[in-house]
């Protein structure tokens, strides 16, 4: 077939479904591929799993690592490096699910989509509290962290709005953002007004902490973690050395407002709700009262000497003055035994 050699008619009968002709091994192994994807799509509702997530295909009879499948394929490239079939492949994707290349990660995607199946078949979405598992994910808990003002504000118009659909509503409504700003990027740009770079450096620590735990759970963050955000009218990715800046987050906990801490404990981090209210934001040294001066120290009493009984020859007028001589006397004998008296 390379070479041209193969007659028309020959090709036709190869290219012919009962043939099982496949001119590429690597279209094998895509429609393969495509086939497993399919099945978990039906059978989930989305194609946002994990990344370390199996799943058993009937069809390929053995598990898939369906979660990996999907990481590669998002990546820039992971279409394959020609533009007419990576472009077919999109499309083959698109009509599997059309949410499977969405621009916010996939934990977020796959929570939404247990939340959308609900109200599918409820009408309405059930109270869920944090602590309900469906599928190994906390949904409750990751319902009431999108709920967080905070958090509500670093997710973009289409997340929002998708969250509303379900009749999910922040706690306290985010003020509304500027004309041709989204929520986000309005959130930032008001960061930097009322508290300047440090609470824009702030808002981005929150929302990579906000990445992780999606992806992570409650995993502890090592100090080497480095997490890359969207943000909302930035042309590149953000990127944020989480570890050390939770690090720092946590050393400086008394320097955080209220509002700040109260996000953080949202998160799971249990160290920000260990701090009051009142610790949060610096207080002012309260003034230092003057030292009481101290009494000056009264002469001590003389101590009365103890009642003693004295030699009849003793000159005990002596002993109210501090000495008499009844040693002299016991050392040397009374006065009128001595021979030298």
């Amino acid at each position: 077939m390379r070479a041209g050699e193969l007659e028309p008619r020959r090709k036709e009968l190869l290219d012919a479904p009962e043939a099982g002709m496949v001119w590429e091994p690597g279209e094998e192994t895509w429609e393969t591929k495509l086939a497993a994807l399919r099945s978990y799509r039906r059978a989930t509702g989305h194609l946002a799993p994990r990344q370390d997530a199996l799943w058993d295909d009937p069809a390929s009879g053995g598990p898939v690592p369906i979660g990996q499948h999907i990481a590669n394929l998002r990546r820039k490239g992971g279409l394959g490096k020609a533009p007419e079939r990576a472009a077919e492949r999109a499309k083959q994707l698109a009509a599997i699910d059309p949410d499977w290349n969405c621009p916010w990660p996939l934990d977020w995607q796959r929570h939404h989509r247990v939340l959308a199946d609900l109200v599918d078949a409820d009408g309405s979405l059930p109270d869920i509290a944090p602590g309900v598992l469906m599928d190994g994910d906390d949904i409750g808990r990751w319902l009431e962290r999108q709920k967080q003002p905070a958090n509500w504000a670093q997710l973009s118009t289409e997340q929002q709005e998708r969250l509303s659909k379900l009749g999910v509503q922040p706690f306290e409504a985010p003020s509304p953002a500027p004309a041709g700003l989204t929520p986000a990027l309005a959130a930032l740009k008001g960061a930097r007004k009322a508290g300047g770079k440090a609470e824009a450096a702030f808002q981005r620590g929150l929302a990579a902490l906000t990445q992780w735990v999606e992806k992570e759970g409650q995993r502890p963050v090592p100090r080497s973690t480095v997490v890359e955000i969207t943000v909302d009218g930035e042309a590149e990715p953000v990127t944020v050395k989480l570890g050390v800046w939770l690090s720092n987050t946590k050393s400086r906990r008394d320097k955080l407002t209220a509002e700040q801490l109260a996000a953080l404990a949202a998160l799971g981090m249990e160290w920000a709700g260990a701090v009051s209210a009142a610790e949060a934001v610096p207080q002012p040294p309260a003034p230092r009262s003057p030292a009481p001066r101290s009494a000056a120290p009264r002469s001590a009493a003389p101590a009365k000497r103890p009642v003693r009984k004295h030699h009849e020859e003793c000159d005990t007028e002596l002993y109210e003055g501090g000495t008499c001589t009844c040693d002299l006397i016991e050392r040397y004998g009374p006065n009128t035994e001595r021979d030298d008296y």
